[in-house]
């Protein structure tokens, strides 16, 4: 196949899956027409067909596709507290990207769909966790770890650590978006006074004299 045909046949997949996201976050697996997503990607069911066998195909194209949107905190998590001199500040800090990050509603929706499906496809809600969320848990574990060999931290299990830390900060929020739907309730007032108490929490367990805390 020529480039220019390779380029061509990637944007009509992009265009397919662009079409069809809204579709599956709106009406469920079930629910998610083929002729729905062909008339949102302006091409013929035909077409749909030629580049995903099936729905169920197309479904597992866009779940993993999205993987990069929680994956990506990990360089964020990184670039936050490699080079920290202040880790209250720095840490407050990542807390609430980390809060708006995972609050977005689009975020929600497509925690919701993976929930809501998980029975359905049990090895693609897997594989989008662990290259995901379980992904940024892993850094997040990590960077607690060096931070520890500064003194800045104290912990015996960085991956506990790493999993009370986000604990903290996302159970009430997302717990509750879960069931209440759309997160707009929240303020950013209420996103920043979550994340303040997450961290000061977090610290009094963890930090040290040197984090500004004993």
């Amino acid at each position: 196949m020529a480039p220019d045909e390779d380029g061509r046949t990637a944007r009509k997949r992009r265009q397919i899956m662009d079409a069809a996201r809204p579709v599956f976050l709106r009406n469920g697996y079930v629910g998610a027409s083929m002729d729905e997503v062909a008339a949102l990607a302006a091409v013929s069911k035909q077409t749909v067909y030629k580049h995903f066998t099936d729905k169920e195909q197309l479904f597992t194209s866009i779940i993993l596709d999205t993987t990069g949107q929680v994956g990506g905190l990990a360089t964020m998590i990184a670039k936050a507290l490699d080079e920290s001199h202040d880790l209250e500040k720095d840490l407050g800090a990542l807390a609430r990207q980390y809060l708006d990050a995972l609050m977005r509603p689009d975020v929600l929706r497509l925690r919701r769909l993976i929930i809501a499906e998980a029975d359905r496809f049990p090895d693609l809600g897997r594989t989008w966790y662990q290259q995901g969320f379980e992904r940024s848990l892993k850094t997040l574990a990590a960077a607690f770890e060096r931070l520890a060999e500064r003194g800045l931290l104290r912990l015996d299990d960085p991956q506990l650590t790493a999993e009370h830390f986000v604990g903290l900060l996302l159970w009430i929020p997302v717990n509750k978006v879960m069931f209440w739907g759309a997160g707009d309730h929240y303020t950013e007032a209420d996103l920043e006074r979550l994340s303040e108490a997450a961290v000061a929490a977090f610290l009094r367990a963890y930090g040290t004299a040197s984090s500004g805390t004993s």
